[in-house]
Parts: structure tokens; C-alpha cells; sequence
């Protein structure tokens, strides 16, 4: 009954559609199916005469936008005397400039309602400001005017170096930095790659001004710079903004031949196999980083590295689901107990990168165990990766990367990135291709030619008496399969 109630109204209401269509106009289209809209996100580019780089993406809707300067230059661009000069200038950068003094600055920013920051790594500099849409002139003015014309004061150097030394204290407090700093340094042990951010106590007490005002005349030049827009400012304004503040920066500094990386000369990092271990039994866990060489950002296989890293996964028993994840290696580690917590990750730089995983444990009589079966998971990679779980990791991946682009703050900094990196941004909607095409067999693949029976760094913190020497660690990249 109830069947021939829902097809007689169903009937009906089609008879009146079609008596609605009898009288529309002819003039007039009618809709008949829903149609997906597309909403791509189109990243435009354009070059100043300098080799100064804007690009942007437009937001029509939104009312505030993010602006800011990416520097192809960070404490890779430095030298063993001078390393921690990238993130000292970005401390100075507020400072006060030859135009506004520090208080002037703030307050400029403040009643604006804008928020302004910076940071540095390994390979990149930033500085960027976010606001509403009517101010982004004013802060294109206070960017440039940083990057521009810093005073630098002498008095203020020193000021610096006290707080710099603080937040070194406070770093070295936080584990898992200590234990990724020290896996850069036995990895990419005498080479750029392989210094601190921060740089060495000796350097912070003793750089110069004139070594602050080196670095900026070597890598602050336009060949090395881009100014990203995302929000609500169009991208012409912005080009028009670049000309009026940043054209009159060098294209580039013809006097830095004694800076290799700065000039491109460097050759790629050598990855060492290697170790450093620092044991601490007053500390209340093992903190253990094992490390190959991974890809660059620029590298074919840099996507599947970043499937593979996900198919290994993240694990923390103090979450909820913890039991309940996917990944082989996570339920494995839980049902016998052996770690606190494990991340996987897939690090990479211009030419070179880190693929590992960071271990935290505080079974401290099965470390061995623990970082055996840790090890026999990427042996498995190489050879019974199944088609299920490639496919569960690409979709952890692809969230996870379009998720992160929430806001103008995060897609502004996936802009600065990719064009310093790769010279181009690819698309989220190009992103979502490239990691949907990846299959098992491409994992199996990246993991025979990148963790099968390969050299390893270890960096390790903490109660690591139970960490057994390298060889037998070296030994477990490869099994007998027979």
C-alpha cells in the first residue's frame, strides 16, 4: 500500500513539473540534474624586472589576507662561524628600521588589527603579515621596510643575545628537537644541512653586526625572493605593490662567490651512516630517531615517500584509539607494549631529505625489540605492501594535506614554499591526482630503492643502555626471505 501511495505522489509530481515546464518561456533553461561546480584554486605568477617573484592566490570572499616574503636562504646559507646569523636577524627584525622605530612599528601593526611574524629553517626565511583586505598596502610598506632597513643597532644586538640564549635553554628542554638536531648532525655530519637553526652557543655571544649585515647583502637579494599573497588581495595589486617597494632590491649579490650554497655551487649533502647517542638515565624515557636518506621536494618520488611514511603512521597510547589504528606496525607496538609513542616522517630539502621514524619509550629492557620489529615493518615494505592499506595511507595523505590549507595563513605558506622549492605550486586538485595514482607497487618500489639494505643515522636521548650497537641495528634493513 504504502509503495503505491509513493509512485501515485511520485506520478503526480511529475505530471505538474511537466505542466510548471508547458509555460516557461523558451528563452528560459531548465536545470535538470545537479552539476558539481568546480572551485579550483589558481596560483598566479609573475616576475619583476629584478627577478623578483609575486604570486598570489585570489579569494574574492575573503576579508583579510596573508602576505609575506619566503627567502630562499636560512642557516644552510651560513658558515660555521656564522651559523645561528638567519635567526638572529629574524629576532632584530622587529627591532625598529630606519623609518619607524620598534614602538612605531607596533603600534602600526596593532591598530591595524594585523598580526605579523617570522620564522626560519634549514633552507627558508619568512616574514609575513596578516590583516583585512584594506590593509595589505600598509603591510607589503612594514615588510619591505623590515627586509629593507633594519637598523641593526648595536643595542639592540645585544639585548638579543640574552633572549636568543634563553630560547636555546628552552629548546634544549624539548626532547624530540634535541634528538632531531642531533640526527641532521651525525647524517649530514661537517655540511651546511647538518648545523642547528639556532646555532652554537659561542656564535650567538659572539656574531657581529657586520655578519648580520653580510648575510643580508649575500641572500636577501630578489633572485631569492618571493612575495606570496592569499586572501582577499588581487594578484595586480599586489604586482603593483612589489614594484613600488621591492624593485630597487639587487637582483643579486655578484660579491657572494665566497657562499657557495647562496650562489647554487654546493654539491648535494652526503648522507653518512652513522650515530650519536647522549645517555641520560635520570631521564624518564629513551628518545630514538633512525633515519635514511630520504627525497627532495623535487624528487619523482617525493609523494610515494610521503605514502609510505603514512602506511608506517603515527602512534600514541594515551589516545583513545590507539588499538584501533591501521597501521601494521602500530598494533603491533601496542599488543606487546614496547613504546610510549612512535611518529613516522618524510623530511626533505632542495636536494636531499630525511625518511624515519622517532621512537619513545620507556620499556627501556626492550629497546632492541622494539626497534627490530620496527625495522622488519620497512623490510616488509619492500616486498607485501597491500593495495588496502596504499589506499587507506593516500587517503590519510590527501586530508591531511588539503585539511592544512585552512586559511589564508596556511595556503600562503604551501605558495612561498612551493615556488622556492620547485619554482611552481601544483594545485590541491593536482595534489589529490598525483597521490590518488600511487599505487602498492610503487611503494614497494620507493622502499626497495630507499630502505632495503641501506646505510642508517641514529640519534638517540635519554635511558638508551638497552639500544644495542649500530652494526646489529644495520643489520635488521634487510632480511632472508627464503
Amino acid at each position: 500500500m504504502a509503495s503505491r501511495r509513493l509512485a501515485l505522489s511520485l506520478h503526480q509530481g511529475l505530471r505538474a513539473q511537466r505542466a510548471i515546464n508547458a509555460v516557461k518561456p523558451n528563452n528560459i533553461t531548465r536545470r535538470a540534474l545537479a552539476t558539481p561546480v568546480s572551485h579550483a584554486s589558481t596560483t598566479e605568477s609573475t616576475t619583476l624586472s629584478n627577478g623578483f617573484t609575486i604570486a598570489t592566490e585570489y579569494s574574492p570572499f575573503a576579508q583579510t589576507s596573508t602576505v609575506g616574503v619566503w627567502i630562499d636562504a636560512g642557516s644552510r646559507a651560513e658558515t660555521d662561524k656564522t651559523n645561528g646569523t638567519a635567526h638572529f636577524l629574524e629576532h632584530l627584525a622587529f627591532k625598529g628600521t630606519q623609518r619607524r622605530s620598534q614602538s612605531q612599528l607596533e603600534l602600526e601593526i596593532e591598530n591595524m588589527g594585523g598580526h605579523l611574524n617570522a620564522y626560519t629553517s634549514r633552507e627558508n626565511t619568512v616574514y609575513y603579515a596578516k590583516s583585512f583586505n584594506s590593509d595589505v598596502p600598509a603591510s607589503v610598506d612594514i615588510l619591505a621596510d623590515i627586509l629593507q632597513n633594519s637598523k641593526l643597532e648595536n643595542s639592540a644586538i645585544e639585548r638579543e643575545r640574552d633572549v636568543i640564549l634563553r630560547e636555546q635553554e628552552e629548546v634544549d628542554k624539548q626532547l624530540e628537537e634535541v634528538v632531531f638536531d642531533h640526527l641532521h648532525a651525525t647524517a649530514f655530519q661537517n655540511q651546511a644541512l647538518g648545523r642547528t637553526i639556532l646555532g652554537p652557543k659561542e656564535n650567538i655571544q659572539s656574531i657581529t653586526r657586520n655578519d648580520l649585515e653580510n648575510y643580508i647583502k649575500t641572500n636577501y637579494t630578489a633572485d631569492r625572493m618571493v612575495l606570496v599573497g592569499a586572501g582577499g588581495v588581487p594578484h595586480d595589486q599586489l604586482v603593483q605593490l612589489a614594484e613600488k617597494y621591492f624593485s630597487g632590491i639587487p637582483a643579486y649579490n655578484p660579491n657572494a662567490q665566497d657562499n657557495a650554497y647562496v650562489r647554487g655551487l654546493d654539491s648535494k649533502p652526503d648522507f653518512i651512516g652513522s650515530e650519536v647517542r647522549i645517555r641520560d638515565d635520570t631521564m624518564p624515557t629513551a628518545n630514538i630517531a633512525i633515519a635514511v636518506e630520504g627525497v627532495s621536494w623535487k624528487d619523482d618520488d617525493y609523494f610515494t615517500a610521503l605514502v609510505t611514511q603514512a602506511i608506517v603512521g603515527n602512534w600514541d597510547r594515551s589516545m583513545g584509539n590507539s588499538p584501533y589504528l591501521g597501521s601494521k606496525l602500530s598494533t603491533f607496538i601496542h599488543d606487546h607494549k614496547l613504546a610510549n609513542s612512535f611518529m613516522s616522517f618524510s623530511t626533505s630539502y632542495s636536494d636531499t631529505g630525511l625518511w624515519g621514524i622517532y621512537l619513545v619509550t620507556d620499556a627501556f629492557t626492550r629497546i632492541d625489540d622494539l626497534v627490530h620489529f620496527t625495522l622488519r615493518e620497512w623490510s616488509r615494505l619492500s616486498f607485501g605492501v597491500t593495495e588496502a592499506e596504499t589506499e587507506r595511507a593516500k587517503q590519510q595523505l590527501k586530508a591531511s594535506i588539503l585539511l592544512s590549507l585552512d586559511g589564508t595563513t596556511s595556503v600562503a605558506e604551501d605558495i612561498g614554499r612551493q615556488i622556492i622549492t620547485t619554482g611552481r605550486r601544483l594545485s590541491p586538485e593536482e595534489v589529490e591526482r598525483v597521490v590518488g595514482s600511487i599505487t602498492a607497487q610503487d611503494v614497494m618500489n620507493f622502499a626497495q630503492k630507499k630502505l632495503w639494505d641501506r646505510d642508517i643515522a641514529i640519534s638517540a636521548v635519554g635511558q638508551i643502555e638497552g639500544l644495542l650497537d649500530y652494526a646489529r641495528i644495520r643489520g635488521d634493513m634487510s632480511r632472508n626471505l627464503s
